[in-house]
Protein backbone atom coordinates (compact mmCIF):
# COMPACT_ATOMS: atom_id res chain seq x y z
CA UNK A 1 0.00 0.00 0.00
CA UNK A 2 0.80 3.96 -0.50
CA UNK A 3 -0.27 6.45 1.68
CA UNK A 4 0.22 10.25 0.83
CA UNK A 5 -0.03 13.49 2.77
CA UNK A 6 -0.15 17.05 1.41
CA UNK A 7 1.78 19.98 3.09
CA UNK A 8 1.74 23.57 2.44
CA UNK A 9 -1.53 24.86 1.30
CA UNK A 10 -2.55 28.67 3.59
CA UNK A 11 -4.15 31.86 2.40
CA UNK A 12 -2.24 34.16 0.57
CA UNK A 13 -3.29 37.19 -1.49
CA UNK A 14 -4.15 37.32 -5.09
CA UNK A 15 -1.05 37.51 -7.14
CA UNK A 16 0.59 35.55 -4.30
CA UNK A 17 2.40 32.23 -4.38
CA UNK A 18 2.38 28.87 -2.18
CA UNK A 19 4.43 25.69 -2.26
CA UNK A 20 2.52 22.23 -2.02
CA UNK A 21 4.39 19.41 -1.24
CA UNK A 22 3.42 15.85 -1.36
CA UNK A 23 5.19 13.12 1.12
CA UNK A 24 4.91 9.72 -0.23
CA UNK A 25 5.09 6.48 1.86
CA UNK A 26 4.88 2.64 1.79
CA UNK A 27 5.43 0.61 -1.40
CA UNK A 28 6.44 3.85 -3.21
CA UNK A 29 8.37 1.88 -6.05
CA UNK A 30 4.77 0.84 -7.21
CA UNK A 31 3.94 4.37 -8.26
CA UNK A 32 3.71 5.42 -11.81
CA UNK A 33 2.07 8.77 -11.81
CA UNK A 34 1.77 11.01 -9.71
CA UNK A 35 -0.74 14.19 -9.09
CA UNK A 36 -2.53 17.20 -7.77
CA UNK A 37 -6.01 17.48 -8.09
CA UNK A 38 -8.50 19.99 -6.68
CA UNK A 39 -12.19 20.61 -5.61
CA UNK A 40 -14.21 23.29 -5.17
CA UNK A 41 -16.96 24.02 -2.84
CA UNK A 42 -20.09 22.96 -5.32
CA UNK A 43 -17.39 21.75 -8.05
CA UNK A 44 -16.23 18.78 -9.35
CA UNK A 45 -12.60 17.48 -8.06
CA UNK A 46 -10.60 18.38 -11.16
CA UNK A 47 -7.18 17.34 -12.31
CA UNK A 48 -4.50 20.33 -12.06
CA UNK A 49 -1.19 18.46 -13.09
CA UNK A 50 0.49 15.10 -12.68
CA UNK A 51 3.48 14.01 -13.82
CA UNK A 52 5.00 10.38 -14.82
CA UNK A 53 7.54 8.60 -12.84
CA UNK A 54 10.04 9.19 -16.07
CA UNK A 55 8.83 12.96 -15.88
CA UNK A 56 6.05 13.56 -18.31
CA UNK A 57 4.12 16.54 -17.36
CA UNK A 58 0.53 17.63 -18.00
CA UNK A 59 -0.80 20.49 -16.77
CA UNK A 60 -4.59 21.63 -16.78
CA UNK A 61 -5.06 24.90 -19.17
CA UNK A 62 -6.29 27.14 -16.06
CA UNK A 63 -2.93 26.48 -14.72
CA UNK A 64 -0.42 26.55 -17.58
CA UNK A 65 2.30 29.15 -16.96
CA UNK A 66 1.42 29.70 -13.00
CA UNK A 67 1.79 25.98 -11.53
CA UNK A 68 4.90 23.99 -11.86
CA UNK A 69 4.51 20.27 -10.92
CA UNK A 70 8.00 18.44 -10.01
CA UNK A 71 8.76 15.35 -8.65
CA UNK A 72 12.01 14.41 -6.57
CA UNK A 73 11.61 10.34 -6.68
CA UNK A 74 14.59 9.28 -4.48
CA UNK A 75 12.74 11.20 -1.77
CA UNK A 76 9.38 10.37 -2.71
CA UNK A 77 7.96 13.61 -2.73
CA UNK A 78 6.18 16.03 -5.31
CA UNK A 79 5.96 19.64 -5.67
CA UNK A 80 3.41 22.28 -6.83
CA UNK A 81 4.51 25.48 -7.36
CA UNK A 82 1.78 28.02 -7.84
CA UNK A 83 2.27 31.49 -8.85
CA UNK A 84 0.30 34.45 -9.94
CA UNK A 85 -2.62 32.29 -7.92
CA UNK A 86 -6.43 33.79 -8.37
CA UNK A 87 -9.28 34.05 -6.28
CA UNK A 88 -10.61 30.84 -8.56
CA UNK A 89 -7.66 28.79 -7.51
CA UNK A 90 -9.41 28.61 -3.81
CA UNK A 91 -9.86 24.94 -3.03
CA UNK A 92 -8.55 22.00 -1.44
CA UNK A 93 -5.96 20.53 -3.12
CA UNK A 94 -5.38 17.06 -2.99
CA UNK A 95 -2.03 14.43 -3.58
CA UNK A 96 -2.87 11.64 -5.60
CA UNK A 97 -0.70 8.50 -6.22
CA UNK A 98 -1.71 6.26 -9.23
CA UNK A 99 0.26 2.96 -8.80
CA UNK A 100 1.20 0.34 -11.62
CA UNK A 101 -1.68 -1.93 -10.27
CA UNK A 102 -4.12 0.69 -11.34
CA UNK A 103 -4.95 1.50 -7.20
CA UNK A 104 -4.74 4.73 -6.80
CA UNK A 105 -3.98 6.67 -2.95
CA UNK A 106 -5.13 9.96 -2.21
CA UNK A 107 -4.38 12.53 0.50
CA UNK A 108 -6.50 14.00 2.52
CA UNK A 109 -6.03 17.08 1.27
CA UNK A 110 -4.67 20.77 2.16
CA UNK A 111 -6.38 24.03 1.64
CA UNK A 112 -5.75 26.71 -0.42
CA UNK A 113 -7.61 29.99 -0.18
CA UNK A 114 -6.50 33.30 -2.18
CA UNK A 115 -8.35 36.59 -1.17
CA UNK A 116 -9.05 39.25 -3.51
Amino acid sequence: QVQVVESGGGLVQAGGSLRLSCAASGSTFSINVMGWYRQAPGKRRELVADITSGGNIRYAEFVKGRFTISRDNANNTMHLQMNSLKPEDTAVYYCKALLITGYSAWGQGTQVTVSS
